[in-house]
């Protein structure tokens, strides 16, 4: 008998899951491109001192897949994972991924991202990276968000990593009328002891991230409208213990983020602040601790006169003084802002080229690479745009940028500072909107390099890069 109820019991909480299940509406989202490059140079040295600096051309792609369970207008569960997010190589190597992803720099040893790859499978066409899964919650008392999902998304679009690894999270935002108040926990590192990491026994090497904000809404329904909002951060970073004595230390890391988004009219503008304090903190007594002081900003405006549009951004992170004990380079400009076709494009250039670099002295100094490579750091950087829409289906769109190093990296082999020249560069791209869901892009980029790239070695001769993207976007 006792059987017969557990039995009854089961098919009960079976066909309870399966009605909740069929009663899930399941919706669809997300974007495909897939795009033709050109680069002349493929570095900026001269050829005559090294050997490969020639022209590169191939076609890449990706799918980037978003499902949302929703299981009541409350309720939901959010899905995303990009799929064959590679170049067009024959699917010749089985199951076996010759994969390349080039590293994600600039974050130094506190970073989450340092040293992560991409993870695209190049010699596997059935790569699929899914990457993030969270529930969404919306309840009486503030919404709940949990799981694994986009990490450092606060404010503009400066220092976000939205495109970049994600982290998993637990989010909680409550609204007090035009306020809403932003709660959450971070898991940058997982290092505690468990079955895929059985050596970690003795030791607490996580990295932990705690962040609390306001976000202000205003001038709903008026002339002037927008939102501001400040993000406070707690970073405890406990990687580094790993690091055999006498240098094992701990950062205790904190961050202030205030922005600010404003539309008057037909000018939009954005700002954001960040600003880093803390000590990296040894556990050896005999090194002195060393203290953590980093700072960025970030200035953008828009101005739209119907067919015609112009803008500019400034941009400014902090490089490390090469004579300082400090520790000056803590923050980058994250990964979702491409300003540039070339210089600082996590997007095109980066993920899918590698650096703006001179390998010929590229590892000469113990201070700085000669290179752009990675999310933005080091720089002052200054870009006007101008945009033409002469019909609703086509625009064109240029911009001149330039970008200097803030600090000069030091040679230890030439004994001689870096120039801070990055150099000029020109963007020219057209736009056509096939449908409204599809459009493609013809893009053109010319970069007149600095004598940055020379790293100290003034008899270094040094070229310029070019390079054309054609591009084919599918939304849906």
């Amino acid at each position: 008998m006792k059987k017969f109820w557990l039995i009854l019991l089961s098919l009960g909480l079976v066909m309870a899951f399966s009605v909740s299940a069929l009663a899930a509406d399941v919706k669809f989202s997300g974007e495909y491109y897939v795009a033709g490059l050109f680069l002349k140079n493929v570095d900026v040295s001269d050829p005559a001192m090294y050997s490969y600096n020639g022209s590169t051309a191939f076609f890449y792609q990706r799918l980037r897949l978003g499902i949302d369970f929703v299981v009541s207008p409350c309720l939901r569960l959010v899905t995303r994972a990009d799929i064959m997010e590679r170049t067009w190589q024959p699917d010749d190597s089985g199951n076996t991924s010759n994969s390349y992803a080039p590293p994600i720099k600039g974050h130094n040893d506190a970073s989450p991202l340092a040293n992560t790859t991409l993870g695209y499978g190049n010699g596997d066409a059935r790569n699929v990276d899914w990457d993030i899964t969270y529930v969404d919650y919306t309840s009486p008392i503030g919404r709940f968000q949990v799981g694994f999902m986009p990490d450092y998304a606060w404010g503009t679009i400066w220092g976000n990593r939205m495109t970049g690894p994600t982290a998993g999270q637990i989010k909680y935002m409550v609204p007090i009328g035009p306020v809403t108040i932003v709660f959450d926990y971070a898991k940058e590192k997982e290092n505690s002891y468990w079955v895929g990491n059985t050596t970690a026994k003795n030791i607490d090497t996580d990295f932990d991230s705690y962040r609390i904000g306001p976000i202000i809404n205003f001038g709903k329904g008026g002339s002037v409208s927008g939102e501001t909002g400040v993000l406070f951060i707690y970073n405890y970073d406990r990687q580094n213990r790993t690091v055999a004595w006498p240098n094992p230390s701990r950062d205790n890391v904190y961050v202030v983020q205030p922005y600010f988004k404003a539309k008057l009219g037909p000018v939009a503008l954005q700002g954001e602040i960040n600003y880093a304090w803390g000590t990296k903190d040894y556990e050896n007594p005999a090194i002195d601790d060393q203290d953590i002081s980093s700072f960025t900003a970030f200035l953008d405006g828009d101005a739209n006169f119907g067919i015609v549009s112009v803008g500019g951004s400034f941009a400014f992170v902090e490089g490390q003084n090469p004579d300082s004990n400090k520790i000056e380079n803590k923050l980058t400009g994250g990964r979702d802002w491409n300003p540039c076709l070339i210089m600082f494009s996590n997007d095109a250039y980066y993920t899918w080229l590698g650096a703006v670099a001179n390998p010929t002295v590229f590892a000469a100094s113990t201070t700085g690479a000669s290179a752009i490579d990675g999310e933005m750091r080091n720089v002052w950087f200054g870009q006007l745009r101008a945009g033409l829409a002469p019909i609703s289906k086509l625009r064109f769109d240029t911009s001149v940028s330039y970008a200097a190093a803030d600090q000069k990296p030091y040679n230890t082999t030439t004994h001689q500072y870096f120039d801070r020249d990055y150099g000029w560069e020109v963007d020219v791209i057209g736009t056509y909107k096939i449908t409204n869901n599809l459009s493609y892009i013809l893009g053109g980029a010319y970069l007149w390099t600095g004598d940055y790239f020379q790293a100290g070695v003034s008899t270094q001769n040094l070229k310029d890069e070019y390079l054309i993207i054609n591009k084919l976007t599918l939304n849906f």
